[in-house]
């Protein structure tokens, strides 16, 4: 399991790199976080500067089952697969490059 309670994130690589190796996620609903976990299908996502919330989720993970564990790992990679491969994103960095640059490009400037 990975943890990462947080008032606000860009997309961290610290739920990232543990979704990929197939590991569960904890961590806050805020923009950043919830794009990486779907709650309840590969992490749990706790409400936002609530200890007791974050302590409900962490203690929930705990009493997980090792097939709970693991079914929540494998949705995890698969999701990093398929939304955050590197080629991916370098893919979409790249599209918006070209917008912008077309835009630069009409406008004269």
């Amino acid at each position: 399991m990975s943890m990462l309670p947080s008032y606000r994130e860009g997309t961290p690589r610290s739920l990232l790199e543990p979704a990929a190796m197939g590991r569960p996620i904890v961590t806050t609903d805020v923009e950043g976080c919830r794009e990486v976990v779907d709650d309840g299908i590969n992490g749990l996502l706790c409400q936002v500067r609530s200890d007791s919330d974050l302590a409900n989720k962490m203690a929930r993970t705990l009493s997980f089952l090792a097939e709970e564990r693991e079914q929540m790992g494998r949705a995890g990679r698969t999701k990093m697969e398929r939304q955050f491969d590197e080629q991916i994103v370098i893919d979409c960095y790249l599209s918006v490059l070209e917008r912008v640059c077309s835009k630069i490009g009409r406008s004269g400037i």
